[in-house]
């Protein structure tokens, strides 16, 4: 049985997303070189030690059909993180987007916001899918803020939810967006990207 969804280069003005792909290695460690992101307590960034082991995990789970993870690119060509779909649910047509860190240089600007318009319009526009969820620490108001900022609604907290790595116990919000809000979600999207920046 084939895997879905299948592979794609996504391409836009501030970004692109590509296969990820094990000669991505020394691009991605610079990238989280830039702000020493796996530093962070409440989200998991693979540390420069660690990539090739992240990259390897991810093609793991791609294999399986469980993940499609992407490398993402600014608009200069340079590497600025990772991102997936994952905890794919082909049966009913549900992916999550996660498993996303952005190097500093990149954040806080229209990367990010193209970066999720790009994989949501695949998402509700080429794959047909019911609805795309986000998930995060409750303590990454980074994240949160992020998250709702593209439209995304709170289904809830799952309390108790994983073990951090240093032992932590973490409750997720979890986030999605409806095939039936995506027109007015892509609208918003737009207008951010489109709009005169101070």
């Amino acid at each position: 049985m084939a895997l879905w969804p299948t592979p794609i280069t996504l391409q836009g003005a501030a970004c692109s997303l590509e296969p990820l792909h094990p000669d991505h290695h020394d691009e991605l460690v610079a990238a989280t070189l830039d702000g020493e992101l796996w530093k962070l307590w409440y989200t998991a960034v693979p540390s420069p030690e660690g990539m090739a082991a992240e990259i390897q995990r991810r093609l793991d789970l791609q294999a399986k059909g469980a993940m499609l993870p992407f490398t993402t690119r600014d608009a200069s060509g340079r590497v600025a993180g990772m991102t997936s779909y994952m905890n794919i649910d082909a049966g009913n047509r549900r992916v999550e987007i996660g498993s996303t860190w952005t190097r500093v240089a990149a954040q806080r600007g229209p990367f990010n916001t193209e970066c999720k318009l790009l994989l949501l319009g695949h998402a509700f526009e080429a794959l047909d899918c019911i609805a795309v969820e986000f998930r995060t620490h409750f303590f990454n108001q980074q994240s949160r803020r992020a998250i709702e900022r593209l439209g995304a609604k709170l289904d809830g907290v799952l309390r108790s939810h994983q073990r951090a790595a240093n032992g932590t116990l973490r409750d997720t919000c979890v986030y999605s967006i409806t095939q039936a809000e995506w027109p007015t979600v892509k609208t918003h999207l737009r207008w951010q990207l489109d709009k005169p920046r101070a």
